[in-house]
C-alpha cells in the first residue's frame, strides 16, 4: 500500500465509529485494553477451531465441516462489513493487519486505528479485497477439516453481497456506488466465478453451498445454488 495514502489515526477512527451504528457486523472495536486480546492469526493456525467447534454445538452439526463453513461465513461479514461502509461513507479503507480476537465469540477489534484514503490508493478495490481475503486465506490454511476451497471462496462472495445489502438498506443513496464497488469485487481474484448479482436490491445467488442445510434445524440459505 502507498505511504502516502495512509489517513491518520483519527480519522480512521472517527470513519469506523460512524458506520458501528449499521449493524453488529459493521461495528468494529478499536483500541481498549490489551488483556485477552491476541493476534487473530493465532487463532487461523488453528482453523478458528474454538470458535467454529462453539458454531457446531450450537447448530447441534454433526458434520464439524458445517460449523467451521458457518464460522467462516461469518467471520467474513465481519471483515467486508466495515471495510464497504467505512470505503464508501467516510472514504478510508481500513487496514486490517493488526486484527485481534479474544479466543471466545467472534468479535473482533484493531488495536489502535489504521488505514488509507481510498482516492489516494492506485486500485481501491484490490486494497480492499487485499485486507478480508488475504485474513480469510490464512484461516483456510489453517483449517483441520477438508472444505472445498470454492465453498469458502463463495461463502466470502456472500458475506460481501449480504453485508452490501444491509448497507443498501440503511443508506439508500449508496445504491450505485455499491453495486459497482460489489461487481468489481466479485470480478477479482478469488470471487471470480462464485455468483452474481440478480436484482437492483443487490440480490445475490451464489454458485456454491455454506453447509447450513445439513445442520439439523438448518435450510437452504436465500441465495443458495440448490435453493429453488
Amino acid at each position: 500500500m502507498a505511504d502516502a495514502a495512509r489517513a491518520p489515526a483519527d480519522a480512521v477512527a472517527a470513519a469506523l465509529d460512524g458506520v458501528a451504528d449499521i449493524g453488529g457486523f459493521f461495528a468494529l472495536r478499536v483500541g481498549g485494553p490489551d488483556a485477552g486480546w491476541h493476534p487473530v492469526r493465532h487463532f487461523y493456525a488453528h482453523g478458528f477451531a474454538g470458535l467454529s467447534a462453539a458454531v457446531s454445538d450450537r447448530y447441534r452439526a454433526p458434520d464439524l465441516r458445517v460449523g467451521v463453513s458457518i464460522a467462516q461465513l461469518g467471520h467474513a461479514a465481519r471483515l467486508w462489513s466495515p471495510v464497504l461502509a467505512s470505503t464508501l461513507l467516510h472514504g478510508i479503507v481500513p487496514d486490517l493487519g493488526a486484527l485481534q480476537h479474544a479466543g471466545t465469540g467472534s468479535e473482533v477489534r484493531l488495536p489502535r486505528p489504521a488505514g488509507w484514503y481510498a482516492d489516494r490508493l492506485p486500485d481501491r478495490t484490490g486494497a480492499m479485497y487485499a485486507q478480508v481475503m488475504g485474513h480469510l486465506s490464512t484461516l483456510e490454511a489453517g483449517l483441520g477439516v477438508k472444505i472445498a476451497p470454492r465453498l469458502l471462496d463463495g461463502n466470502a462472495a456472500s458475506a460481501l453481497a449480504g453485508s452490501a445489502g444491509v448497507l443498501r438498506a440503511a443508506h439508500p443513496g449508496l445504491r450505485a456506488p455499491l453495486t459497482a464497488l460489489v461487481t468489481e469485487l466479485l470480478a477479482t481474484g478469488r470471487l471470480v466465478g462464485t455468483g452474481r448479482i440478480t436484482g437492483p436490491d443487490l440480490a445475490f445467488r451464489r454458485r456454491s453451498c455454506c453447509l447450513y442445510y445439513r445442520a439439523p434445524t438448518g435450510a437452504k440459505c436465500g441465495d443458495c445454488c440448490l435453493a429453488g
